[in-house]
């Protein structure tokens, strides 16, 4: 469901789950959280600093019209052997966070969904709860204050995912149905006109520059409004991490762009919009050599720069940061009583998200039967 919620909603978040870390779960029940993203699950627990994972493509899944049923067995096979494999001891309270992929499902056929979140609670007891979008932005800063602490020095997070992407401060947070795999689709169709991705969106021409930057605007339009300027953000995530930022550190040493405009903690604008334009009229095959990137994330190079572009335009970002962070949702997963009280009270949960959709997640458990 493309939109946001209020944005207090979002601080209350963040202090609820400040207030939760500082307590640290002390003699409670130990709690196992499952982050399922749009390419899989990760497992985590309250009592183990150790954490397992396992692929799962859903965004395929839902885009090819099968649904997450072709995704099933699959589901249950890792909730009930990922924390097996972890070695996580006791009877702990097990919860899932299902994100973007989650609330796509929702959108295309709420019934459908609601009968494979029944059977995955009865397979596995494990009660999956489709996440709000600013709720997972708050987990996400969550997270990356507890991993950066003090070296996090700007205003908000940038975390790209496969299926959204989260804009993350202390006070206000942005979502969008934006990842890395849902922009290149939009590339797909806007530029090549196909409905398949990965289409081949290399070479680009001048003119389809021109078209992706212009969608870009379209699809961040909101941002400007919902994050008040001034806005900073560092980027947490590996399209941008392991993809755009060594590209362009590669492009400078080779002087294709200025070496002025990167330095060992990030890049300027001025930088991106230079390898735009050096690598769109090339292959993606030749471009990602040019580069030395992997073939993981060569394919999205472009599209991915041209998101951060769009993004760095829509905040009137100079200059991003940009750090190496393992950034999961299971730190503010574990941390949220609330989901942990929706596992407890799951089949009131159920019907809440029949009648009030996302904000099933918001409302009170304290009041079900």
């Amino acid at each position: 469901m493309k939109r946001m919620l209020p944005v207090g909603r979002s601080v209350v978040c963040l202090v609820f789950l400040a207030c939760l870390l500082s307590s640290a779960l002390a003699g409670e029940r130990c709690r196992i959280a499952f982050d399922m993203g749009s390419s899989g699950i990760r497992a985590g627990a309250s009592n183990s600093a150790v954490t397992r994972s396992t692929e799962i493509d859903y965004l395929a899944a839902l885009w090819s019209g099968r649904g997450l049923e072709a995704t099933l067995p699959a589901t249950v096979s890792a909730l009930a052997e990922l924390p097996a494999t972890a070695g996580f001891a006791g009877d702990c309270e097990r919860v899932g966070g299902g994100f973007s992929a989650w609330r796509l499902a929702g959108q295309q056929d709420k019934e459908r969904l609601l009968t494979i979140l029944a059977q995955i609670r009865e397979a596995t007891g494990v009660a999956v709860l489709v996440i709000p979008q600013t709720v997972e932005g708050a987990y996400g800063y969550f997270g990356a204050r507890q991993l950066l602490g003090k070296g996090l020095t700007t205003s908000h997070v940038l975390d790209i995912g496969g299926g959204s992407l989260q804009i993350s401060g202390a006070d206000t947070s942005l979502g969008e149905m934006l990842g890395q795999k849902v922009w290149y689709r939009h590339l797909c169709r806007a530029i090549r006109g196909s409905e398949s991705a990965p289409c081949h969106l290399q070479p680009m021409s001048d003119e389809e520059v021109a078209i992706a930057r212009r969608l870009a605007d379209e699809k961040l339009a909101r941002v400007s409004h919902a994050l008040p300027a001034p806005v900073t953000m560092t980027a947490v995530s590996r399209p941008v991490s392991r993809g755009v930022f060594p590209a362009l550190t590669r492009l400078a040493a080779g002087g294709s762009i200025s070496a002025s405009a990167i330095d060992r903690d990030g890049f300027q604008f001025r930088a991106l919009s230079k390898a735009i334009q050096r690598i769109a009229p090339l292959s993606s095959e030749t471009s990602t050599a040019l580069v030395d990137a992997s073939p993981v994330f060569g394919v999205y190079l472009l599209s991915d720069m041209l998101l951060v572009e769009g993004l760095l335009r829509a905040t009137g970002g100079e200059y991003l940061r940009v750090a190496e962070l393992d950034l999961t949702n299971l730190p503010g997963l574990l941390a949220d009583d609330r989901a942990f009280r929706w596992g407890r009270h799951y089949g009131c949960y159920l019907e809440r998200l029949r009648h009030l959709n996302l904000d099933a997640y918001h409302s009170d458990a304290g009041s079900c039967p």
